[in-house]
C-alpha cells in the first residue's frame, strides 16, 4: 500500500517523542540513586566538554549513594565543579580519587515539584506527537490530491489517529507511574 512509508516514518517520529520522555524521567530523582542522574553532566577535562560517563565509572554501592570513580587522577576537580554546577541538589563528598553523593530523602515540596516536572516533560512529549500526526496527516492529504481514494484516505486518517492515541497513552501511563514513583516515602 502507498501509505506504508507514511505509516512508517510516523510510527518512528512518535517512538522518538515517547522515548525522549522517557529518558527525561529517569533524570528525575525519586530518593534512590540512579547513574542516570549524573551520567549526562558535562565535565569540562582534556580541553573539550565530554559527558561524565566518560570520563568516570558511576556505581551505586547502595540504595542512597552514588559513587564516581574518575578514570584520571587528574579529572577529580573537574568533574567536581561539575557536580556542583549540574545544580542536583546533592553535595559531592570527595575522598582521594572517589567521589560520593549521598542521595537526601526527598522533601514532600521537592516531590511536588518534580511531579510538575514530569507533567512539563509529559507535555511535551505529547507536542511532539501531536506535531508528529500532523505530519503524517499533511502527507496523506498530499498523496489524496495525488490520487489516493477517499476510502483509503479515511481509513489511513483513522489509522494515525489510533497511533497518536496509542503513543498518548503510553506517555500517559509514564507520567501516572513516575508521579506514583515519586510521591512514594
Amino acid at each position: 500500500m502507498e501509505t506504508d512509508p507514511i505509516f512508517k516514518k510516523l510510527n518512528e517520529d512518535m517512538k522518538k517523542s515517547v522515548d525522549h520522555v522517557l529518558n527525561e524521567f529517569a533524570t528525575l530523582h525519586t530518593g534512590k540513586a540512579n547513574p542516570s542522574l549524573v551520567e549526562g553532566v558535562t565535565v569540562d577535562v582534556y580541553g573539550s566538554s565530554m559527558k561524565l560517563r566518560d570520563v568516570a565509572a558511576i556505581t551505586t554501592p547502595d540504595a542512597r549513594t552514588l559513587q564516581i570513580q574518575a578514570w584520571d587522577k587528574g579529572t577529580v576537580g573537574p568533574i567536581e565543579k561539575a557536580l556542583i554546577d549540574a545544580k542536583l541538589g546533592i553535595s559531592p563528598v570527595v575522598t582521594g580519587e572517589l567521589i560520593r553523593l549521598p542521595v537526601p530523602e526527598l522533601s514532600g515540596e521537592r516531590r511536588e515539584e518534580l511531579c510538575k516536572m514530569a507533567q512539563g516533560y509529559a507535555e511535551n512529549g505529547r507536542i511532539g506527537i501531536r506535531a508528529s500526526r500532523k505530519d503524517g496527516l499533511d502527507a496523506l492529504k498530499s498523496l489524496q490530491k495525488d490520487g489516493l481514494p477517499e476510502d483509503d484516505f479515511k481509513r489511513a486518517e483513522k489509522d494515525v489517529q489510533k497511533m497518536t492515541d496509542d503513543m498518548v497513552n503510553q506517555i500517559n501511563q509514564a507520567v501516572t507511574a513516575k508521579e506514583a514513583d515519586l510521591r512514594k516515602v
